[in-house]
């Protein structure tokens, strides 16, 4: 009577270990506004807000920073990021966080292939909990023109945690985000961007979770 029953215990394993694999599916979109200031400064607002089939509406995350661009490639930024998060439009917690940025546009191009990126710091203060989150998210893209117009870009993120905290509670290499996008200008001052985002959160002695995102994008420039 062995037999049987390892048979049937073997599917059952499988099954278990498929449910403890988190996958979903969401959408993200986003406002970008960027305005040139005189001797080559730029003021940015960046709204996005998060939605997704297991949480619903569950984040939005608000970035207003200051750029100085030092050459034709490179651009200096600081800024300050308010992140409400909700679970189906229920308030959950708030996160605030000072940012530091470099921007590298343009720094090689390999036939009609134009590669850039940036390296970004952040640290991290939750309400109602303690300590300071350090972070550190480097960025490689690269794009090409498509059809018209029409720009087609491939970027890999990072997220690395620096130190934990009460509520930054792993250390090391966190999560990643992989995206293929398409963006088209529809005036001389306004982008659409459309898109899809791989996100995997590496989960130590489980499975990783994966989020698939659909990524839309209405940038302005001033």
């Amino acid at each position: 009577m062995r037999l049987p029953l390892i048979a049937l215990a073997v599917p059952a394993t499988l099954i278990a270990a498929q449910a403890q694999a988190s996958e979903d599916t969401q959408h993200w979109e986003t406002l970008n506004v960027t305005v040139n200031l005189p001797d080559n400064f730029k003021l940015n607002s960046e709204t996005i807000a998060r939605t997704s089939d297991a949480k619903g509406f569950y984040e939005i995350e608000q970035n207003l920073m200051v750029g100085k661009k030092l050459n034709k490639n490179v651009t200096a930024w600081l800024g300050y990021t308010f992140n409400p998060t909700y679970n189906h439009g229920d308030f959950r917690a708030r996160e605030h966080r000072f940012r530091q940025q470099v921007n590298f546009d343009n720094v090689a191009q390999i036939g009609k292939v134009k590669l850039g990126g940036r390296v970004r710091t952040e640290e991290r203060w939750r309400e109602g909990q303690t300590g300071t989150g350090w972070r550190l998210r480097p960025q490689v893209k690269a794009s090409m023109p498509f059809i018209g117009k029409s720009t087609f870009s491939l970027s890999h993120e990072s997220f690395i945690n620096l130190n934990t905290t009460s509520f930054q509670t792993v250390s090391g290499y966190d999560r990643m985000r992989n995206t293929a996008a398409f963006s088209v200008p529809a005036s001389r001052r306004l982008g659409v961007e459309i898109g899809y985002t791989n996100q995997r959160a590496i989960v130590r002695g489980g499975p990783d979770s994966t989020d698939h995102v659909l990524v839309t994008s209405l940038n302005a420039t001033f």
